[in-house]
Protein backbone atom coordinates (compact mmCIF):
# COMPACT_ATOMS: atom_id res chain seq x y z
CA UNK A 1 0.00 0.00 0.00
CA UNK A 2 1.59 3.64 -0.97
CA UNK A 3 1.71 5.75 1.81
CA UNK A 4 0.84 9.30 2.99
CA UNK A 5 3.77 11.41 4.15
CA UNK A 6 3.36 12.99 8.01
CA UNK A 7 4.65 15.71 9.34
CA UNK A 8 3.85 15.93 13.34
CA UNK A 9 3.66 19.31 14.81
CA UNK A 10 3.91 19.06 18.87
CA UNK A 11 5.29 15.73 20.34
CA UNK A 12 3.13 15.18 23.27
CA UNK A 13 0.54 12.39 24.29
CA UNK A 14 -0.92 12.16 20.50
CA UNK A 15 1.93 13.37 18.63
CA UNK A 16 3.91 10.58 19.61
CA UNK A 17 1.52 7.48 19.81
CA UNK A 18 0.69 8.94 16.45
CA UNK A 19 4.29 8.14 15.45
CA UNK A 20 4.24 4.95 17.10
CA UNK A 21 1.42 4.36 14.91
CA UNK A 22 2.93 4.84 11.30
CA UNK A 23 5.60 2.74 12.32
CA UNK A 24 3.46 -0.09 13.94
CA UNK A 25 0.07 -0.50 13.26
CA UNK A 26 -0.26 1.50 10.23
CA UNK A 27 3.47 0.83 8.64
CA UNK A 28 1.74 -0.10 5.87
CA UNK A 29 -0.34 3.65 5.41
CA UNK A 30 2.46 6.35 6.39
CA UNK A 31 5.76 7.47 6.85
CA UNK A 32 6.81 10.30 9.19
CA UNK A 33 9.34 12.80 7.62
CA UNK A 34 9.55 15.25 10.25
CA UNK A 35 8.65 16.08 13.88
CA UNK A 36 8.22 19.87 14.96
CA UNK A 37 8.49 20.50 18.85
CA UNK A 38 9.69 23.63 20.23
CA UNK A 39 9.91 22.67 23.86
CA UNK A 40 12.06 19.32 23.50
CA UNK A 41 15.29 18.88 21.87
CA UNK A 42 16.18 16.02 20.34
CA UNK A 43 17.70 13.74 22.76
CA UNK A 44 14.65 14.33 24.85
CA UNK A 45 12.57 13.58 22.06
CA UNK A 46 14.20 10.34 21.58
CA UNK A 47 13.97 9.26 25.32
CA UNK A 48 10.02 10.23 25.16
CA UNK A 49 9.51 8.13 21.70
CA UNK A 50 11.93 5.30 23.26
CA UNK A 51 9.93 4.88 26.58
CA UNK A 52 6.45 5.11 27.75
CA UNK A 53 4.92 4.22 30.81
CA UNK A 54 1.30 2.60 29.51
CA UNK A 55 2.41 1.53 26.45
CA UNK A 56 5.83 0.11 26.56
CA UNK A 57 9.04 0.07 24.85
CA UNK A 58 9.28 1.51 21.45
CA UNK A 59 9.97 -1.94 19.06
CA UNK A 60 12.29 0.14 16.93
CA UNK A 61 16.06 1.22 16.27
CA UNK A 62 16.20 5.33 17.42
CA UNK A 63 19.73 7.26 16.51
CA UNK A 64 20.54 10.85 16.75
CA UNK A 65 21.53 12.24 13.13
CA UNK A 66 22.21 15.33 11.87
CA UNK A 67 19.08 17.23 11.56
CA UNK A 68 16.99 14.93 13.36
CA UNK A 69 16.49 11.22 14.42
CA UNK A 70 16.98 8.04 12.56
CA UNK A 71 14.39 4.74 13.27
CA UNK A 72 15.61 1.73 11.95
CA UNK A 73 17.36 3.61 9.32
CA UNK A 74 14.31 6.44 7.85
CA UNK A 75 15.37 9.40 8.63
CA UNK A 76 13.06 11.86 10.53
CA UNK A 77 14.04 15.57 10.27
CA UNK A 78 13.32 17.37 14.06
CA UNK A 79 12.88 21.27 14.09
CA UNK A 80 11.82 22.90 16.91
CA UNK A 81 9.84 26.03 15.83
CA UNK A 82 6.90 27.70 17.94
CA UNK A 83 5.05 29.21 14.82
CA UNK A 84 3.47 26.62 12.30
CA UNK A 85 4.44 29.19 8.87
CA UNK A 86 7.71 28.69 9.89
CA UNK A 87 8.06 24.72 9.83
CA UNK A 88 9.99 23.63 6.46
CA UNK A 89 7.47 21.33 6.11
CA UNK A 90 7.92 21.37 2.33
CA UNK A 91 11.61 20.30 2.26
CA UNK A 92 11.26 17.48 4.60
CA UNK A 93 8.69 16.37 2.04
CA UNK A 94 5.79 16.17 4.78
CA UNK A 95 2.04 16.94 2.83
CA UNK A 96 -0.29 15.87 5.58
CA UNK A 97 0.59 17.41 9.17
CA UNK A 98 -0.82 16.15 12.79
CA UNK A 99 -1.88 18.93 14.46
CA UNK A 100 -1.00 17.97 17.83
CA UNK A 101 -0.30 20.47 20.07
CA UNK A 102 -3.87 21.21 21.77
CA UNK A 103 -2.84 25.59 20.28
CA UNK A 104 -3.41 25.24 16.59
CA UNK A 105 -7.26 24.33 17.14
CA UNK A 106 -8.87 26.41 14.29
CA UNK A 107 -8.70 26.43 10.50
CA UNK A 108 -7.16 29.61 10.23
CA UNK A 109 -4.21 28.97 13.14
CA UNK A 110 -3.46 25.25 11.47
CA UNK A 111 -3.82 26.49 8.15
CA UNK A 112 -0.39 28.28 8.91
CA UNK A 113 1.43 24.65 8.13
CA UNK A 114 0.64 25.68 4.63
CA UNK A 115 3.07 28.58 4.74
CA UNK A 116 5.99 25.87 5.63
CA UNK A 117 4.97 24.02 2.13
CA UNK A 118 2.12 21.23 4.17
CA UNK A 119 -0.65 20.81 2.08
CA UNK A 120 -3.08 19.68 5.01
CA UNK A 121 -3.55 19.77 8.75
CA UNK A 122 -5.39 17.35 11.00
CA UNK A 123 -5.83 18.61 14.01
CA UNK A 124 -5.84 16.40 16.67
CA UNK A 125 -8.95 17.88 19.38
CA UNK A 126 -12.13 18.98 18.01
CA UNK A 127 -12.09 22.60 16.14
CA UNK A 128 -12.33 25.87 18.42
CA UNK A 129 -14.39 27.08 14.97
CA UNK A 130 -16.38 25.45 11.75
CA UNK A 131 -13.37 23.47 10.80
CA UNK A 132 -14.84 20.12 9.00
CA UNK A 133 -15.09 17.16 11.92
CA UNK A 134 -14.09 13.46 10.55
CA UNK A 135 -14.74 10.53 12.61
CA UNK A 136 -13.13 7.41 10.68
CA UNK A 137 -15.65 4.81 9.91
CA UNK A 138 -18.84 7.16 10.49
CA UNK A 139 -18.65 10.20 7.83
CA UNK A 140 -15.02 9.82 7.04
CA UNK A 141 -16.52 9.79 3.53
CA UNK A 142 -18.02 12.87 3.54
CA UNK A 143 -13.97 14.74 2.92
CA UNK A 144 -13.29 16.19 -0.12
CA UNK A 145 -10.25 17.80 -1.29
CA UNK A 146 -11.54 21.17 -0.78
CA UNK A 147 -10.45 21.10 2.95
CA UNK A 148 -7.24 22.01 4.21
CA UNK A 149 -7.88 21.67 7.80
CA UNK A 150 -10.16 19.14 9.15
CA UNK A 151 -10.26 17.81 12.87
CA UNK A 152 -10.55 14.18 13.77
CA UNK A 153 -12.84 14.82 16.79
CA UNK A 154 -12.16 13.52 19.96
CA UNK A 155 -11.15 10.25 21.48
CA UNK A 156 -14.87 10.03 22.97
CA UNK A 157 -16.57 11.20 20.41
CA UNK A 158 -14.51 8.42 17.84
CA UNK A 159 -15.67 6.22 20.74
CA UNK A 160 -19.28 7.05 20.68
CA UNK A 161 -19.99 7.78 17.45
CA UNK A 162 -19.51 4.06 15.85
CA UNK A 163 -21.72 2.96 18.53
CA UNK A 164 -24.99 5.49 17.82
CA UNK A 165 -24.60 4.92 14.24
CA UNK A 166 -25.07 1.49 14.69
CA UNK A 167 -28.20 2.39 16.95
CA UNK A 168 -29.35 4.54 15.09
CA UNK A 169 -29.29 3.17 11.79
CA UNK A 170 -31.24 0.24 13.22
CA UNK A 171 -33.32 1.24 15.78
CA UNK A 172 -33.46 5.25 15.46
CA UNK A 173 -32.21 7.37 19.10
CA UNK A 174 -34.78 9.52 19.84
CA UNK A 175 -32.82 10.73 22.40
CA UNK A 176 -29.77 9.84 25.03
CA UNK A 177 -27.07 10.57 27.57
CA UNK A 178 -23.72 9.57 27.66
CA UNK A 179 -20.97 9.61 30.30
CA UNK A 180 -17.22 8.91 29.87
CA UNK A 181 -15.52 7.74 32.72
CA UNK A 182 -11.88 8.74 31.60
CA UNK A 183 -8.33 8.40 32.25
CA UNK A 184 -6.37 11.43 33.46
CA UNK A 185 -4.90 13.52 31.25
CA UNK A 186 -2.28 16.27 31.27
CA UNK A 187 -4.24 19.36 32.25
CA UNK A 188 -4.84 17.16 35.53
CA UNK A 189 -2.69 18.12 38.61
CA UNK A 190 -0.79 15.36 40.77
CA UNK A 191 -1.48 17.42 44.28
CA UNK A 192 -4.30 19.82 44.35
CA UNK A 193 -3.85 23.12 43.10
CA UNK A 194 -4.47 25.64 40.90
CA UNK A 195 -6.92 24.37 38.27
CA UNK A 196 -5.06 25.08 34.50
CA UNK A 197 -7.14 27.65 33.00
CA UNK A 198 -8.32 28.40 36.69
CA UNK A 199 -12.22 28.04 35.69
CA UNK A 200 -13.05 24.48 36.44
CA UNK A 201 -12.43 24.14 40.44
CA UNK A 202 -13.02 20.32 40.44
CA UNK A 203 -9.67 19.89 37.67
CA UNK A 204 -7.53 21.25 40.13
CA UNK A 205 -7.76 18.96 42.63
CA UNK A 206 -5.67 15.73 42.75
CA UNK A 207 -5.51 13.59 40.18
CA UNK A 208 -4.60 10.35 41.65
CA UNK A 209 -6.64 10.44 44.66
CA UNK A 210 -9.91 11.63 43.12
CA UNK A 211 -13.13 10.93 41.05
CA UNK A 212 -13.61 14.35 39.22
CA UNK A 213 -16.96 15.11 37.26
CA UNK A 214 -15.94 17.25 34.48
CA UNK A 215 -18.02 18.37 31.24
CA UNK A 216 -17.18 17.15 27.50
CA UNK A 217 -18.59 18.24 24.21
CA UNK A 218 -17.94 14.75 22.84
CA UNK A 219 -21.80 13.80 23.18
CA UNK A 220 -22.59 16.87 21.40
CA UNK A 221 -19.84 16.61 18.84
CA UNK A 222 -21.85 13.70 17.73
CA UNK A 223 -24.30 16.14 16.28
CA UNK A 224 -22.09 17.49 14.05
CA UNK A 225 -20.25 14.20 12.74
CA UNK A 226 -24.08 12.88 12.58
CA UNK A 227 -26.04 15.71 11.64
CA UNK A 228 -29.41 13.41 12.15
CA UNK A 229 -28.49 12.84 15.70
CA UNK A 230 -27.95 16.80 16.28
CA UNK A 231 -29.35 18.24 19.57
CA UNK A 232 -30.78 14.64 20.50
CA UNK A 233 -27.50 13.66 22.47
CA UNK A 234 -25.14 15.25 25.44
CA UNK A 235 -22.97 14.19 28.16
CA UNK A 236 -20.25 14.56 31.13
CA UNK A 237 -17.28 12.62 32.22
CA UNK A 238 -15.73 11.38 35.33
CA UNK A 239 -11.72 11.71 35.17
CA UNK A 240 -11.12 8.33 37.46
CA UNK A 241 -7.39 8.15 38.39
CA UNK A 242 -5.89 5.80 36.11
CA UNK A 243 -3.63 6.52 33.09
CA UNK A 244 -5.01 5.49 30.33
CA UNK A 245 -8.16 3.74 28.75
CA UNK A 246 -11.31 5.10 29.32
CA UNK A 247 -15.22 3.47 28.60
CA UNK A 248 -18.81 5.53 27.37
CA UNK A 249 -21.82 4.39 29.47
CA UNK A 250 -24.33 5.32 26.67
CA UNK A 251 -28.32 5.53 27.65
CA UNK A 252 -30.65 6.20 24.62
CA UNK A 253 -34.32 5.87 24.16
CA UNK A 254 -34.78 4.15 21.18
CA UNK A 255 -37.77 4.65 18.76
CA UNK A 256 -38.25 1.16 17.15
CA UNK A 257 -38.78 -1.57 20.34
CA UNK A 258 -35.90 -4.19 20.65
CA UNK A 259 -34.27 -6.64 22.76
CA UNK A 260 -30.54 -6.36 24.23
CA UNK A 261 -29.66 -9.90 22.19
CA UNK A 262 -30.78 -8.36 18.88
CA UNK A 263 -28.36 -5.30 19.50
CA UNK A 264 -25.49 -7.37 20.55
CA UNK A 265 -25.84 -9.29 17.43
CA UNK A 266 -26.73 -6.48 15.39
CA UNK A 267 -23.13 -4.42 16.73
CA UNK A 268 -21.03 -7.68 16.36
CA UNK A 269 -22.27 -7.73 12.75
CA UNK A 270 -21.04 -3.85 12.13
CA UNK A 271 -17.78 -4.89 14.25
CA UNK A 272 -17.23 -8.00 11.57
CA UNK A 273 -18.46 -5.79 8.20
CA UNK A 274 -18.76 -2.29 7.53
CA UNK A 275 -16.91 -1.29 11.30
CA UNK A 276 -14.53 -3.54 10.99
CA UNK A 277 -11.53 -2.36 12.23
CA UNK A 278 -13.16 0.54 14.20
CA UNK A 279 -15.97 -1.09 16.24
CA UNK A 280 -14.90 -3.87 18.31
CA UNK A 281 -16.94 -6.44 20.04
CA UNK A 282 -16.21 -8.51 23.06
CA UNK A 283 -18.28 -10.98 25.57
CA UNK A 284 -15.61 -11.91 27.47
CA UNK A 285 -15.57 -10.43 31.47
CA UNK A 286 -13.23 -7.91 30.49
CA UNK A 287 -11.62 -4.87 32.49
CA UNK A 288 -10.10 -1.50 31.66
CA UNK A 289 -6.28 -2.93 31.10
CA UNK A 290 -7.45 -5.62 28.84
CA UNK A 291 -7.49 -2.71 26.44
CA UNK A 292 -4.27 -1.01 26.86
CA UNK A 293 -2.76 -0.78 23.65
CA UNK A 294 -5.71 -1.61 21.82
CA UNK A 295 -6.41 -0.36 18.37
CA UNK A 296 -10.22 0.06 17.49
CA UNK A 297 -11.81 3.37 18.38
CA UNK A 298 -14.56 1.56 20.51
CA UNK A 299 -14.99 -1.80 21.88
CA UNK A 300 -18.78 -2.76 22.63
CA UNK A 301 -18.77 -4.52 26.02
CA UNK A 302 -22.14 -7.39 25.03
CA UNK A 303 -22.21 -8.00 28.68
CA UNK A 304 -21.95 -4.72 30.53
CA UNK A 305 -25.29 -3.20 29.00
CA UNK A 306 -28.37 -2.96 30.58
CA UNK A 307 -32.36 -2.81 29.26
CA UNK A 308 -35.53 -1.74 31.13
CA UNK A 309 -37.54 -1.63 28.21
CA UNK A 310 -37.92 -2.38 24.78
CA UNK A 311 -37.55 1.26 23.91
CA UNK A 312 -34.74 2.16 26.92
CA UNK A 313 -31.51 0.62 26.98
CA UNK A 314 -27.94 1.39 28.14
CA UNK A 315 -25.01 0.19 26.29
CA UNK A 316 -21.28 0.59 27.14
CA UNK A 317 -17.93 1.02 24.93
CA UNK A 318 -14.28 0.56 26.00
CA UNK A 319 -11.73 2.36 24.24
CA UNK A 320 -7.84 2.98 24.49
CA UNK A 321 -8.21 7.11 24.66
CA UNK A 322 -4.61 7.56 23.36
CA UNK A 323 -4.11 4.25 21.17
CA UNK A 324 -7.02 4.14 19.42
CA UNK A 325 -7.37 7.93 18.32
CA UNK A 326 -3.41 7.77 17.32
CA UNK A 327 -4.50 5.66 14.77
CA UNK A 328 -7.34 7.15 13.36
CA UNK A 329 -5.34 10.22 13.08
CA UNK A 330 -2.90 8.06 10.49
CA UNK A 331 -6.29 6.53 8.86
CA UNK A 332 -7.53 10.27 8.28
CA UNK A 333 -4.78 11.34 6.91
CA UNK A 334 -4.33 8.13 4.55
CA UNK A 335 -8.07 8.61 3.31
CA UNK A 336 -7.53 11.97 2.75
CA UNK A 337 -4.38 11.31 0.89
CA UNK A 338 -5.88 8.74 -1.53
CA UNK A 339 -8.96 11.01 -2.33
CA UNK A 340 -6.10 14.25 -3.10
CA UNK A 341 -4.02 11.88 -5.49
CA UNK A 342 -1.06 12.48 -3.21
CA UNK A 343 0.11 9.03 -1.91
CA UNK A 344 3.94 8.60 -2.18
Amino acid sequence: MSHVRLGINGFGRIGRLTFRSAFTQNANKAQVMHVNDPFMDVDYLMYLLKYDSSHGRFAHNVEKTDGGILVDGHKVVVTHEKDPKNVPWGKSGADYIAEATGVFTTKESAGLHKQGGAKKAIISAPPKDDAPIFVVGVNHEGYNSSMDVVSNASCTTNCLAPVAKVLHDNYGIVEGLMTTIHAVTINQLTVDGPAVGGKDWRAGRASGANIIPSSTGAAKAVGKVIPDLNGKLTGMAFRVPTTNVSVVDLTVRLDKATSYDDIKATVKKASETDLKGILGYTEDAVVSQDFLTWPESSIFDANAGIQLSPNFVKVVSWYDNEWGYSNRMVDLAHHMAVQDGNLA
